[in-house]
């Protein structure tokens, strides 16, 4: 896949000069195990990693793992005092460290060589450093349209596989008395997250896009042979076409929460959302039938795609002064059975060539995409964060113009790029 330099996102060579060289120990008592800090950071996944944690200390006598989910990372990095773990969400935020060499070489390690080259490749597409392997996915979330198979069997509905087979479904739920989509655009991120990001994704190769938009950096522009506005204008006005046309009235004013209320309630047929809103909507509905399926986008069903993000990455600072220990560590949290097992409870997919096939019936249905690697991270995730994306895009979908906005992002981008 082609790589995607994140040119506008760097630290300094001088702070991470700090953080290479630097380093405190991370605690160990004289002739007790040696302390090394494991940083998580994901909420929903403390319970399962703190038992992980508390097995790992009482199996043997030499390491003792802290367990830290509240420390400033960045901070740690820039004072050189970074955990001797990290397991993230990997993102163009992260990235800064691995394209820096902030982050030690795992290569050699057996775990490495058990991930899956096409999902390695999602790490690659927003930095590298030469020679090394320094992030090791461990769990990747796969999200797309989330649908109330009830209401789909009840209407006699297939699932679409065309833009053309999209609109009819929609057009015969209105018909019914049906809200087609449940919209939430009160929260930005959910307008980035699914309508920019599915109808984006599923239009144009986004690898690909954001890989020409960093080699033209300053000359992005109305005459660039590639920008926002020139290539994503298409599936935008898609984007608001469906949001105008096909969600509740109340959109504007809806936000997450009121999402998943509403959808556990049966207000609506389809959702963007990602496979976190499951637990949500079970809270209200916990037997409501529900499935999933990649937005179409064009007329050829061989483009349908759905979206995916590192939900969680494991990596080791080059200035952790117990690298040989959180090694030990991380071949532990890499066992099958251990990765397994979090993925079932999160609905996640497996990284590896050993990981067990999904089989939960609310995300099997994006199983084949994501066994042929069809698929793509957000759009929406590797734009810088000094553009505001996710406030632009709620904007569109709330009446702003779509063309005038994309290009506002074209001037953003490029002013950033000439900052470098």
């Amino acid at each position: 896949m082609p790589r995607l330099r994140s040119r506008v996102l760097r630290l300094t060579a001088a702070a991470l000069g700090a953080a290479l060289l630097g380093g405190t120990l991370a605690g160990c008592s004289s002739g007790g195990p040696t302390e090394i800090r494991f940083h998580l950071s994901k909420p929903e996944a403390i319970p399962y990693f703190r038992e992980l944690i508390a097995e790992y200390n009482s199996s043997q006598d030499d390491v003792r793992v802290v367990f830290d989910t509240s420390s400033n990372l960045q901070a740690g990095f820039l004072r050189g005092n970074p955990p001797d773990l990290g397991l993230l969400n990997y993102n163009m935020e992260m990235s800064r460290f691995m394209e820096r060499g902030a982050l030690s070489d795992l290569s050699d390690m057996p775990e490495a060589d058990r991930i899956l080259p096409e999902v390695q490749d999602l790490v690659d597409q927003y930095a590298t450093y030469p020679g090394r392997t320094s992030v090791l996915p461990y769990s990747v979330m796969a999200a797309s349209v989330i649908y109330n198979v009830d209401i789909f069997e009840q209407q006699g509905l297939e699932v679409p596989q065309t833009w053309d087979e999209l609109i009819a479904v929609c057009d015969q739920l209105q018909a019914a008395g049906i809200t087609p989509f449940y919209g939430t655009f009160k929260d930005p991120w959910t307008v980035a997250q699914g309508w920019f990001d599915y109808t984006v994704g599923g239009t144009v190769d986004v690898a690909e896009f954001y890989d020409e938009m960093n080699e033209l950096g300053t000359e992005v522009g109305p005459d660039s042979p590639v920008s926002f506005e020139r290539t994503l204008l298409e599936p935008v006005d898609r984007m608001t076409m469906l949001a105008e046309t096909y969600t509740n009235p109340d959109a504007a004013s809806r936000g997450y929460g009121d999402g998943n209320l509403a959808f556990a309630q049966g207000q609506a047929a389809m959702y963007l959302q990602g496979p976190w809103a499951f637990g949500e909507i079970a809270k209200t509905s916990p037997d409501l039938k529900l499935g999933t399926f990649p937005l179409p986008m064009t007329d050829d069903p061989e483009d349908l795609e759905v979206r995916v993000n590192i939900d969680l990455a494991a990596w080791i600072p080059e200035a952790s002064r117990h690298q040989e220990e959180a090694r030990g560590f991380l071949s532990y949290l890499f066992q099958k059975d251990v990765m397994d097992a979090y993925n079932a409870a999160q609905l996640g997919y497996g990284t590896t060539t050993d990981a067990a096939p999904v089989t939960d019936p609310r995300i099997v249905g994006m199983k084949e995409f994501y066994d042929e690697a069809r698929f793509y991270q957000g759009a929406s995730k590797a734009i810088p964060l000094t553009i505001p994306t996710e406030n632009y895009m709620q904007g569109i979908v709330t009446g702003g113009s779509a063309e005038r906005t994309l290009r506002v992002m074209d001037a953003d981008w490029a002013r950033l790029a000439l900052r470098q």
